[in-house]
């Protein structure tokens, strides 16, 4: 699992910073990719990375603020006209899906692929033998969700050596094993696929939360995940002014890292009044609270291997 950030600020668009818009990687997972809000000129980001616009399967939506949806009538027609014929499935809060078709309707779109517009409430809203994707309100000026993004165990590994040693022969029964299931060698003796598989590893988890204020539900969603991705509008000292706007501070951002038991805190939505070289001081805020703090920028991107957050790129933006 990879992440990329296309867009990063807060509000409108900044010389050095984008509208929202995250990528979540899932090439070796599904040869697919996800992506979390759509900020104005997503589509630009995207032609300025490797991603391919065919190969986005889903779409997350947190709310119906400008700079988390005005991206979405670009990316959807650019990947028709790009050769995407899979389905796209968007998710997000009530509304969506009447904006989406009206502006669809009245630009004379036509989509070469099959659109399912999904209106969620709180809950599982996907779930596959990979997946499961959980949606829950957070506390913004309008409805506005966090989501949970959970990997299921991966399948176990065999251990062929061992097998072998036990006598198994190439072929089906070894297919059983790591499967799961035990076998009857030709000799009458049973191999069992607990002593020839490892154990069961892990899979991933994310909680990319939305606009909010500090809330007992960004815990919630980040309870012992790999990484939260949390917005940080506001500097440490400013939490009544960032209050009324319904938005965080860096330091309420790692308070939620650090209550919710996750392992990282990237952050992002960074207002444009703070400049590039004041990126360090506001991390620094931050590691009062929790001691592992990116600040993303657009383009950064990231994998997470283990429990290890690796940078890959800070910027990968040509411009």
């Amino acid at each position: 699992m990879e992440l990329q950030f296309l867009g990063t600020g807060a509000g409108m668009p900044s010389k050095q910073r984008n509208t929202s818009a995250l990528v979540v990687k899932l090439m070796q997972e599904r040869n697919k990719f996800w992506l979390f809000d759509c900020g104005e000129a997503t589509q630009h980001q995207i032609l300025y990375t490797s991603l391919k616009p065919r190969k986005l399967e889903k779409i997350f939506i947190t709310h119906m603020h400008g700079d988390h949806i005005f991206g979405l009538p670009g990316v959807l027609a650019s990947r028709s006209f790009l050769d995407g014929k899979d389905p796209l499935t968007i998710y997000g809060p009530v509304g969506i899906k009447e904006w989406i078709l009206t502006t669809i309707r009245l630009s004379r779109v036509s989509l070469q692929y099959k659109l399912d517009i999904i209106e969620i409430e709180e809950g599982i809203i996907f779930e596959d033998e990979q997946f499961t994707v959980e949606a829950k309100l957070l506390s913004h000026v309008i409805p506005c969700f966090g989501y949970r993004v959970s990997q299921k165990p991966l399948p176990p590994v065999l251990l062929i050596e061992k097998a072998k040693e036990l006598g198994v022969p190439k072929g089906p029964m070894l297919a059983k094993l790591k499967n799961g299931h035990d076998v009857v060698l030709d000799n009458g003796q049973t191999v069992y696929s607990q002593d020839v598989t490892a154990e069961l590893v892990k899979g991933f988890s994310l909680a990319i939360l939305g606009d909010t204020r500090f809330c007992e539900t960004s815990i919630e969603l980040s309870r012992d995940v790999d990484i939260v991705i949390h917005e940080a509008t506001f500097d440490a000292g400013t939490e009544e002014l960032a209050k009324p706007y319904g938005h965080s501070t860096i330091t309420q951002a790692a308070q939620v890292a650090k209550e919710s038991g996750a392992k990282h805190l990237i952050v992002q939505h960074i207002s444009a009044r703070f400049l590039p070289s004041q990126a360090e001081e506001l991390r620094k805020q931050g590691l009062s609270v929790f001691p592992s703090i990116t600040i993303a920028e657009d383009f950064a991107e990231f994998e997470l291997i283990k429990d290890e957050l690796k940078q890959i790129s800070k910027k990968g933006c040509p411009k």
